[in-house]
């Protein structure tokens, strides 16, 4: 989407919030909720093709699952935005040599998992229920996968879990949510009506939702790895969580992006994982 289509619509808002804030903000929070890509076209189904497909149910949503079996740890995988499973691609050749047992899921309203719209919440949710029946060693969360990954550990602490693996993760919600608003260009009536709307649905205010804040309840270890040229999720957001997390490493790399998919981070990956 161009950056004038993005402001267009931004201004369409702005002007329908001078009649209906409340209308105005939850178009405009369902525009963030919405991705416009994650599904699977005919190359990413190719990629995922080798793995024994499994759907869970969590309130009547199906969370697409994908497992390709070995008899050492097992690592759980969670993509980040408008993204699917296929993304691991890059890796799972390398986790497969160490014999791990490797799952991967699809997020909320991506891959072929259901819901219409996509919260980290939700895909907290969705985590939860795939470690349950799966019992992961490790998790590694890509982007939002992180943020999600990290709700998910704040909030029910499974034991099996001993190593967590953030890449390019968002410090905080508030980050991600003011970059929306700027990108959108909104007035403060839309933007106060996005923040009720938050508090609405999920009892906290946009603040609460912190990574960095939440890492200090965890006790796996973590191996927390950013780019300083990331231009999605700021370089910045990655120290702030190594900061926050007493029990991690922290890796800086420069020129791999957000993506963060270079050989020389696979290994430190799997020797991490091995430790």
């Amino acid at each position: 989407m161009s950056s004038f289509v993005i402001k267009s619509i931004g201004s369409a808002l702005n002007a329908t919030s001078l009649i209906s804030s409340k209308y105005a903000a939850k178009k405009a929070i369902n525009l963030f909720a919405s991705p416009r890509k994650g599904r699977y076209n005919e190359e990413q189904k190719r990629i995922i093709e080798s793995a024994f497909y499994e759907e869970i149910s969590y309130n009547n949503l199906d969370i697409a699952t994908y497992r390709w079996v070995g008899k050492g740890k097992t690592v759980l995988l969670a993509h980040g935005w408008e993204s699917n499973a296929s993304r691991w691609e890059y890796i799972l050749k390398d986790l497969r040599s160490q014999d791990y047992n490797i799952i991967a899921l699809d997020a909320p309203a991506h891959g072929r998992s259901d819901s219409k719209q996509f919260n980290a919440i939700l895909y907290s949710e969705f985590i939860n229920v795939v470690a349950n029946k799966f019992q992961p060693d490790v998790l590694i969360g890509h982007s939002v996968g992180g943020m999600s990954s990290v709700f998910y550990m704040h909030k029910y602490q499974l034991p099996s879990i001993k190593k967590l693996i953030l890449l390019g993760a968002p410090a905080h919600f508030t980050g991600v949510f003011d970059r929306y608003k700027s990108m959108m260009g909104f007035n403060n009536k839309v933007s106060n009506g996005l923040d009720n709307i938050i508090i609405e649905r999920f009892g906290q205010p946009v603040a609460y939702f912190s990574v960095a804040n939440f890492t200090e309840s965890i006790t796996a270890k973590g191996l927390i790895i950013h780019d300083k040229k990331d231009r999605i999720i700021p370089y910045e957001d990655g120290q702030l969580i190594a900061n926050r997390y007493k029990n991690s490493e922290f890796i800086t790399t420069t020129g791999f992006g957000h993506g963060l998919k270079d050989i020389s981070l696979t290994a430190k990956i799997i020797g991490f994982i091995n430790d």
